[in-house]
Formats: C-alpha cells, structure tokens, sequence
C-alpha cells in the first residue's frame, strides 16, 4: 500500500515521525514536501498529496500542518478527494467507516508523535462501513459535481 504524505513548515517534524512509522510498518511511502523547516504554504502540499490519491498513485494520503484546518480545506477542493480533519482516534476511525475518507488531516499543534502514529494507523486499517453511510457518501459527490438534488427548502427563523 503506497501513502503520499505532505506538510508545511509547521508540520515537518510530524511527517517525518509520520514518515518513519510507516516505513517501519511496511507502507510504501510517497513524500511530497516539504522538505525542512523554511517557512512554505501548505495548499502546495496538500494539493499534491490529493493529486496523488485521485490519481491512484497512492492509495491514501497523510496532511501535516499547524493545525490541519487548512491543509484539509485545501485537499477537499480536488474533485474525489474526501480528507477528514482528526485530532483522536476516535475521529480518524469514523471518517474512514462513515466518510469513506482517503486522506487524513491532522494538526501538529494539537496531535503529538505518539497520537499521530496512532491515528495513521488506525486510519489505514479501518475498512469504509456501507448501507446508510453509501447514500452519503453519494451525496457528498453529488455536491462535488454541483448536481445535488432533494434538498429540502429553507425555513426563515423569526
């Protein structure tokens, strides 16, 4: 299983952690910046990484930044990319069983190197769960595409 993996400047250290882990685990590992600690923008890495997983390139994909916010926003904006911003275990489960996620978020701020093992781990090995959680997914795309029907109409508060 190939990962692509990217961060900024602020999640450097991390992906390297990261990095490592997987390594030692097997994974094949597709590193996509940055590559220190010099000050950089992180949509060019988390546009990469998404690059890599909807190409097929990668199976999945592992963000790094401060805080995960805007590598995810960032990695969503790619057509077929479900990235999912977690900080516990618990999220990085869920989103790969209800979301059906193919790249993780997380913030170096928030996540130690224990934690963010952890997590890619758990996110890796978690299978998607399907019924109610397809229908969803299928919306979500539906969104993607600009396509979304049944929306319910809006009810104005007073």
């Amino acid at each position: 299983m190939n990962i692509a993996i990217g961060s900024d400047h602020a999640g450097f250290e991390r992906k390297e952690q990261i990095k490592d882990f997987l390594i030692e685990n097997g994974f094949g590992v597709i590193d996509c910046g940055t590559f220190s600690m010099e000050s950089c923008h992180y949509p060019v890495f988390a546009y990469s990484v998404a690059l890599k997983v909807k190409s097929k390139e990668a199976d999945f994909g592992v963000l790094i930044c401060k805080t995960g916010i805007g590598s995810a926003i960032a990695a969503n904006k790619v057509q077929g990319i479900r990235c999912g911003l977690c900080h516990n275990l618990d999220s990085a489960r869920l989103t790969r069983e209800h979301n059906h996620s193919n790249v993780l978020a997380m913030g170096a701020m928030f996540v130690d190197k224990e934690l963010a093992c952890q997590m890619t781990k758990c996110f890796l090995e978690t299978a998607e769960e399907h019924g109610r959680h397809d229908i969803r997914v299928a919306m979500i795309s539906e969104i993607e595409k600009g396509v979304l029907k049944d929306i319910p109409p809006a009810k104005k508060m007073t």
